[in-house]
């Protein structure tokens, strides 16, 4: 019995502090996967992916559920679960011809 009882308190701080799967997509629909504990900040998850992709943070914006990222937040902060994808938008200024 203990160890089934090992066994069932072990998942519990995997879920408070434990790794997720993110999924970055940009408009193009092109992915890149990332494993984060949920209490780091997405400022690390934001950094990552730019300069995985030679562009500037400031030149791209990050939406989740519609809501703009604020990098000072954390997944837990959004309530993000394993699995959950976050888009990339390319900043763009002016729009009237």
């Amino acid at each position: 019995m203990a160890d089934g009882e090992t066994g069932e308190t072990k998942p519990l701080p995997k879920q408070e502090g434990g790794v997720i799967n993110l999924i970055v997509k940009d408009q193009t629909g092109a992915e890149v996967h990332f494993k984060v504990k949920s209490h780091t900040k997405l400022e690390k998850v934001v950094n990552a992916y730019c300069q995985k992709k030679a562009i500037e943070p400031t030149s791209v914006r990050f939406v989740f559920d519609g809501t703009r990222v604020n990098p000072n937040s954390t997944p837990q902060d959004l309530g993000m679960d394993d699995g959950d994808s976050i888009d990339v938008f390319q900043e763009q200024v002016g729009g009237s011809a």
